[in-house]
């Protein structure tokens, strides 16, 4: 009979137990650290609501091309740290670097895609097709000879493409599933082939089935497109089959490494009682 007293987190088809000691696929590559080429870097960030610190002296880099999980249970402050991240709040006290730049002075935003929990009541209200929703992705400011370009229809076609819902560009965004509207975030965000994709808990509201499909798709933007992406998340099981790295943060950074290294006892630090990771591999063994 199993200890009532501790959590049981199914992680799915991730790692055997042997793999332990293995690398992320990104390890062995030979990968430009230059500070340039480092979509985010958390260096000694801080950031309190009146005197409560959220987040505390948190430094980790995302690097590029990894596929990360900044995971932790609700109000962990790991939906802070993706505000941090696009600068949407400032940190009370160290600095986070996008591309090397502060990013209060980062500018190149078309470098960085974002992705909502989901898309906003307005939105699904307004009497508009999912294709002209994903062309907004294209929208860089007024442009009085936009209508001699005929690039950016194209971009569109990609992006719908690339997330499976080029059948669906002629639909009414309010006639689509909350997946399918997720999906067509996504496109939105890919119409200006970004390096770095942000989500916030994207697949609030989808079904187990939808949920499965939409890792699977990221997994295979993050590889077919070298793509750097970040997802926030408390959903452990769901991550761990796709991400190659992740932060567990509570406040402070409890774990950052390889999912494979993630195991019982950051667990267990992050959730503050003791957690059994179930490995659905050959063996079906406990980490």
């Amino acid at each position: 009979m199993e200890n009532p007293s501790r959590e049981n987190i199914q992680t799915g088809n991730v790692f055997n137990e042997t793999d332990t000691n293995s690398h992320s696929q990104h390890d062995d590559l030979l990968v430009d650290l230059s500070p340039g080429r480092i979509p985010i870097k958390f260096d000694e960030v801080w950031f309190s609501y009146d005197t409560e610190p959220v987040v505390r002296d948190i430094n980790f880099s995302i690097g590029p091309g990894e596929f990360a999980a900044i995971l932790g249970p609700n109000g962990s402050g790991k939906t802070t740290l993706m505000k941090l991240a696009l600068g949407l709040i400032k940190p009370s006290s160290g600095r986070v670097l996008l591309f090397g730049q502060a990013v209060e002075s980062f500018r190149d935003w078309s470098r960085v895609g974002y992705v909502p929990q989901r898309i906003g009541a307005t939105e699904t209200r307004f009497p508009a097709t999912v294709r002209e929703i994903v062309g907004f992705g294209s929208y860089s400011g007024f442009n009085p000879f936009s209508f001699l370009l005929n690039s950016d229809s194209s971009l569109v076609d990609d992006a719908m493409e690339l997330v499976g819902i080029e059948q669906l560009a002629n639909r009414r965004v309010s006639d689509i599933s909350v997946g399918q509207q997720q999906r067509m975030l996504i496109a939105r965000s890919l119409v200006r082939r970004p390096d770095l994709m942000v989500m916030d808990e994207p697949v609030a509201g989808v079904d187990a089935a939808g949920e499965e499909q939409f890792h699977s798709m990221l997994s295979r933007l993050n590889k077919e497109l070298g793509m750097t992406i970040v997802i926030v998340s408390h959903d452990i099981g769901a991550v761990m089959r796709e991400a190659t790295t992740c932060a567990c943060v509570n406040r402070d950074i409890v774990f950052h490494g390889p999912v494979h290294q993630l195991d019982a006892g950051a667990l267990s630090d992050l959730y503050g009682f003791p957690v059994d990771v179930l490995m659905h591999d050959s063996e079906h063994t406990h980490r």
